[in-house]
């Protein structure tokens, strides 16, 4: 890892928040170069990334004092190859556009330096024709490793629409550059992603696995946990559910029951039974012998698992003593018309003997209320969220945030993030708007940073629209 893994530089840090004189941006030098600030600014956000909570009250600090320091810095100090370096990792580690822009327009660039950065700049500014253009040439793996490793995931990320192929081999170069890092998390998480539209289960399930070993108390978490889902419903006929359990058994036992429980969701409305009730079972089977019979959720897609099979009479009963008011306002939507069906399937008549069973047709409801917690220890772990709800944020959870003031420029260009959260109790209502607003109140150290994630993850994770 770069040197933001020594204990150095994490004295480095923190003396740094710690001492710096708030006059200091009245100075008319800064007082580190530009360079310093970022590799400073870099080890918080890989730790965050890796689940360090220390470093969340440092983040704020040192996004604020990197932009004073870009901005006061004379065009001289970017004639240095570092500091103009560090200017474009600033730029795609959820740097302010505006600064990245004023800074640009007072420099005279070579020719491959100018296309660098109208390259970045359009990127930012959700241009991703201009930033394939302009970025066209540029070998990430010819650039020095912290800045090859964010160009790489740029190029990968305005890739995946036209060229999905191309798009992987690039975030396999930006994992290759910068190892146990934000970029290398955002890289696997959008490796998870893509590997289904490939049609590639086995790096599907290798990406999976590494993502998490190292990344699950990622803020970003949920969106692999989405990603995750997503693809084992896809490629489940062509991957082992075997080794699905062996990344599984890797989570807490709460993160692996709701993994399980989406499965059975998605699979029963798309009509795949039999991955249903395959997922179904494991939900209600537990872990160290403490079954989830009696969790709503489980009883539901159990029960959605065998809409088409067994005895309708039966099916009724059972969703009959599922507690409605445990269930989110889309499961509840749901359980309304598995019950529905059930009801019509009373009185129809059999089937011929080599019918095919029919996908239930439940309309367009809402997602399934379900999010993944951090492991226990984690004082971040909330009360209650709703997986798909952009904006449910119990206690201390997000699940895409705004952007903090030394990057509040940032564009807009993707939905909030939330990190993997669970309720001990399924959630009470399923908000359906990006506006709606948290429950609780929140600690706004952990907002601040994760807010602060969002727009670095946008900027480097997401392509723009």
């Amino acid at each position: 890892m770069r040197l933001a893994a020594t204990l150095s530089g994490a004295a480095l840090i923190a003396l740094l928040v710690a001492t710096a004189p708030e006059h200091a941006r009245a100075a008319e030098a800064p007082a580190l170069e530009p360079y310093q600030m970022v590799r400073c600014l870099q080890l918080v956000q890989d730790r965050i990334a890796a689940g360090d909570q220390a470093s969340l009250p440092m983040q704020r600090r040192l996004l604020e004092m990197t932009d004073e320091n870009m901005r006061a810095a004379s065009p001289a100090a970017f004639k240095e190859p570092k500091n103009f370096r560090a200017l474009l990792i600033y730029a795609m580690s959820g740097g302010n556009p505006l600064t990245i822009e004023q800074v640009v327009s007072r420099l005279t660039l070579e020719e491959a330096d100018q296309a660098l950065a109208q390259g970045i700049i359009d990127y930012l500014r959700g241009k991703p024709k201009g930033t394939v253009e302009a970025l066209a040439s540029v070998d990430p793996l010819t650039q020095i490793s912290e800045l090859g490793a964010f160009l790489a995931l740029v190029k990968g990320s305005v890739s995946i629409a036209q060229e999905p192929e191309r798009a992987m081999k690039l975030f396999d170069q930006a994992r290759l550059l910068s190892p146990g890092t934000l970029v290398e998390e955002a890289a696997l998480r959008r490796s998870v992603a893509l590997a289904p539209r490939l049609e590639d289960g086995a790096r599907f399930l290798r990406s999976s696995t590494q993502y998490v070993r190292y990344y699950l108390r990622s803020p970003y978490a949920s969106q692999f946990a989405d990603a995750f889902v997503a693809g084992i419903v896809t490629l489940h006929a062509s991957i082992s559910l075997d080794t699905v359990g062996e990344i599984t058994a890797m989570m807490d036992a709460e993160q692996e029951k709701v993994v399980y429980l989406r499965v059975a969701r998605r699979a029963a409305i798309d009509g795949l039974t039999e991955l249903s009730a395959f997922a179904a079972a494991r939900a209600e089977q537990g872990r160290d012998g403490q079954r989830n019979d009696a969790d709503p959720r489980t009883q539901l897609y159990s029960g959605l698992s065998s809409v088409t099979s067994g005895s309708a009479d039966d099916m009724l009963g059972k969703l009959g003593g599922i507690d409605r008011d445990k269930l989110s306002k889309g499961d509840r939507a749901l359980l309304d018309a598995v019950e529905a069906v059930a009801s019509e399937l009373t009185s129809a008549l059999p089937a011929a003997p080599d019918a095919k069973p029919k996908p239930v047709d439940i309309g367009d409801l809402p997602p399934a209320s379900i999010d993944i917690a951090p492991p226990p220890a984690d004082p971040m772990v909330p009360d209650a969220a709703e997986a798909p709800a952009p904006e449910t944020q119990p206690a201390t959870t997000v699940q895409q945030p705004a952007v903090a003031p030394a990057v509040a420029a940032a564009p807009r260009v993707g939905p909030r993030v939330v990190p993997l959260t669970a309720s001990p109790q399924p959630a009470a209502a399923e908000p359906t708007t990006a506006d709606t607003a948290p429950t609780e109140a929140e600690n706004p150290k952990v907002i601040e940073a994760r807010r602060t994630l969002e727009a670095i993850d946008q900027l480097l994770g997401v392509s723009p629209k």
